[in-house]
């Protein structure tokens, strides 16, 4: 069965992964104040991670086009869809009108999967869907067991700057300045329905390092044979170091570290880093 994966550009990964597991991407549209620009290839992602430390006015994003989803749809043919949380973004609505179309206009097959995640979780997805396709799997029991799957992943994400936050009004001056002041690293991570929930205050980097490990060990997920994948804005550093602590005491079959695209370093900001497993 050969299938394209069509992933919205929240899905951090290298180039040369993304031709290795057959995925297409669909840009999202960040906006620093009244400036826009668009999360694909072309970006100059330093330049914009630049330009997004001096803006002092709102930052946000705005969901892939259904034309750029009906666009892709058609060119794969087959495909499965793996986009952004529905909880926290419109690419899923957007990828649901673009399959419409993309059935007017041609006869794409399509299977679209709310990743109730972001950046590395959709990432692993992926990675999932892309072994059960290797693997001789055929599209219905694809589709149950990723959904299964995404029902049991995890997600965690800490953050080192909060800028995007207070930008964004989702974090008050007073307690954004608190927060610098103490060095508390907020754990933040999916609650299991894409909604963003808290679990965790530490302080400083080596509580937050078993603050996340706790969270790997009591989540209750099986760890062995299993895929971890780590995602970073400009900290491979702590990624590895996180991914060389999670070894020694987890059995995951491989952990994968990427850095982060437009989009995810967009909230995660520089230094952030995400867990999915």
């Amino acid at each position: 069965m050969d299938h394209t994966i069509i992933v919205d550009s929240c899905c951090d990964m290298t180039p040369r992964l993304a031709e290795e597991l057959g995925v297409k991407s669909v840009p999202l549209i960040m906006r620093l104040g009244r400036d826009e620009y668009v999360d694909d290839d072309s970006l100059d992602l330093p330049g914009f991670m630049a330009k997004m430390k001096a803006c002092v006015e709102k930052v946000g994003s705005a969901s892939p086009s259904p034309l750029h989803y009906m666009e892709a749809m058609i060119e794969a043919g087959r495909s499965f869809v793996v986009t952004l949380s529905s909880k926290l973004s419109g690419s899923f609505a957007s990828a649901e009108l673009g399959k419409s179309y993309a059935a007017e206009n041609g006869t794409a097959d399509v299977h679209i999967f709310d990743s109730k995640s972001a950046s590395a979780g959709e990432l692993l997805i992926a990675i999932k869907i892309r072994e059960l396709i290797a693997n001789g799997i055929d599209k219905e029991q694809i589709i149950k067991s990723i959904g299964g799957f995404i029902d049991n992943m995890k997600t965690y994400f800490v953050l080192e700057r909060y800028d995007n936050l207070l930008k964004n009004g989702r974090l008050s001056k007073i307690s954004g300045k608190l927060i610098s002041i103490l060095n508390i690293k907020l754990i933040m991570g999916s609650d299991g329905d894409g909604n963003i929930a808290l679990y965790g205050k530490p302080r400083g980097m080596s509580q937050m390092q078993e603050k996340l490990l706790a969270l790997v060990k009591n989540s209750g997920k099986q760890t062995n044979g299993e895929t971890m994948v780590i995602s970073h804005c400009n900290n491979l550093p702590l990624a590895q170091q996180l991914s060389n602590a999670i070894s020694k005491r987890f059995n995951f079959k491989d952990i994968v570290i990427v850095p982060t695209r437009g989009i995810s370093s967009l909230y995660a900001d520089d230094k952030g880093i995400v867990l999915a497993f």
